[in-house]
């Protein structure tokens, strides 16, 4: 089963997952030689595909590098605990597990949950890759998460903000956080998973696991999800306008900007920008 599916990511999927995920690596400098990172499970499509591309390219990369292939539980039910091990042993994938109480503690308040949920989850992730000697975090966030950030950022946060490829921790001293399938689309990762008969769990806490579909519920990015495929029926190059845009920030075109925490205006350069740029 192992080898069918590494066959299907460097012959059918090479184009569409295999060099989208080593072209980010590349282009955004994710990994350096002598990095130790945790590969960070959480048991579903995204971070299981993840693994088993960094399992590989640990054969095949030039650049020297360790991985430790994490799991954190922060709570499943025992189907999910277990489905996770399997699938993990399915694709030759030597995971680490170990068990926190966040859903314990994120479901005992009504008040962002899921925000709760995602701030614990990254810090347990930290505190254990520090632990374990790493130096580098990998998350499975995708293309679409990318593009549907930043459209959510504009409608419901009123602001302008994208997700960078990699971060440095403001919380833990020495230790980055990357994002190896940021070039990677969902779509090729739903059609790799079913290609391989694949089966990965899905949010498993209260709030979501009853719902159906990819597990998200009612929620904001649910809508955005929905309005992107809306658009992209009379706009098929919406998701590539989106992405590219964030490669292309003209500050200068903006009346406010910040770096940091800091905010600028477009006055502090007006006088020394060439009259009539726009």
């Amino acid at each position: 089963m192992n080898a069918d599916v590494e066959r299907s990511i460097t012959k059918k999927f090479r184009k569409t997952v295999w060099n989208p995920f080593v072209a980010a690596i590349r282009q955004y400098e994710l990994i350096q030689s002598g990095d130790r990172i945790a590969v960070c499970i959480s048991g579903g499509k995204d971070s299981m595909l993840m693994a088993k591309l960094f399992r590989m390219l640990q054969r095949f990369s030039d650049v020297p590098f360790d991985a430790v292939y994490l799991v954190m539980d922060p709570g499943y039910n025992e189907l999910n605990r277990r489905k996770t091990e399997e699938n993990a042993a399915l694709l030759d994938i030597p995971i680490t597990v170990f068990e926190t109480n966040v859903f314990a503690v994120a479901n005992k308040t009504e008040k962002n949950p899921c925000y709760l949920c995602a701030r614990m989850r990254r810090g347990y992730l930290y505190s254990k890759a520090k632990e374990l000697g790493c130096n580098k975090i990998a998350l499975g966030h995708h293309f679409n998460d990318v593009i549907e950030t930043t459209v959510m950022g504009m409608f419901y946060g009123s602001q302008l903000q994208a997700m960078i490829p990699k971060l440095h921790s403001q919380n833990f001293e020495g230790m980055e956080l990357i994002r190896p399938l940021y070039r990677v689309h969902e779509e090729d990762i739903i059609a790799w998973s079913r290609y391989n008969g694949l089966d990965f769990i899905r949010c498993a806490c209260r709030f979501t696991e009853k719902t159906e579909g990819d597990g998200t519920g009612e929620s904001k990015r649910l809508e955005i999800k929905e309005l992107i495929r809306t658009l992209k029926q009379t706009n098929p190059n919406i998701e590539k306008s989106i992405f590219n845009s964030i490669h292309s920030v003209c500050l200068n075109t903006f009346p406010c900007y910040k770096i940091g925490k800091t905010k600028h205006s477009f006055l502090e350069e007006y006088d020394s920008l060439p009259h009539d740029e726009q």
